[in-house]
């Protein structure tokens, strides 16, 4: 008889775990059908100039992200000494930006935005810092969002190498991808969590 009892026993916890195992594959595949839905929604224009402007938008967004998340106390830090602080690698990125305006597009450095990485006060206040490096996007879009299809392809010269111009907004792309992601270990290193990836 115990051993029936035993059974029974094992029987019924074997389908509890199952029906648990069951109900959370079911909520995972809920979720997950409903993130595809809402990434399906989202498209990316055809238009190349369009599809610039939004993912370079995308972009400003996800720095902005990362500024936001950084606590006030965190631009000076540095990982180690010889390296740029949080606040450092953003202004870098937004000096960047400029630069490659500058020779991608033939645009000058407005007065007010030359030699970021060098004002000390754009690197005491997320809100100054914030808005320096917004400044920044702002100014590489609206470069953008003057071009056609043929002036992309139209060709540039960037550090001796001649390129078509949308490469050249590639570069910028990839640089201030290049510094936003070092920042992260900063961010981990304070003790608080990155934003998530952003890819649309």
């Amino acid at each position: 008889m115990k051993d029936y009892v035993k059974a029974f026993r094992y029987l019924v916890s074997a389908l509890a775990v199952s029906a648990a195992f069951g109900l959370v594959c079911f909520a995972q595949q809920a979720s997950g059908n409903r993130l595809v839905q809402a990434q399906a929604q989202r498209e990316v224009p055809a238009d190349r100039v369009a599809g610039l402007v939004a993912e370079w938008t995308r972009a400003k967004d996800y720095t902005r992200e990362y500024i936001d998340v950084m606590s006030e106390d965190g631009l000076g830090l540095k990982p180690t000494p010889d390296i740029r602080s949080f606040a450092d690698q953003m202004l870098h990125l937004a000096d960047g930006l400029y630069f490659f305006c500058k020779n991608v597009f033939g645009v000058d450095t407005p007065e007010a935005a030359r030699g970021l990485e060098k004002k000390e006060d754009l690197k005491k206040s997320k809100a100054a810092l914030q808005k320096a490096v917004a400044d920044s996007y702002d100014f590489m879009i609206a470069q953008i969002k003057t071009q056609t299809p043929a002036k992309l392809d139209e060709t540039v010269t960037m550090f001796g190498t001649k390129m078509p111009r949308y490469v050249g907004i590639a570069k910028a792309f990839e640089h201030q991808t290049h510094h936003r992601g070092q920042t992260t270990i900063y961010i981990r290193l304070k003790g608080l969590k990155p934003p998530n990836e952003r890819l649309f």
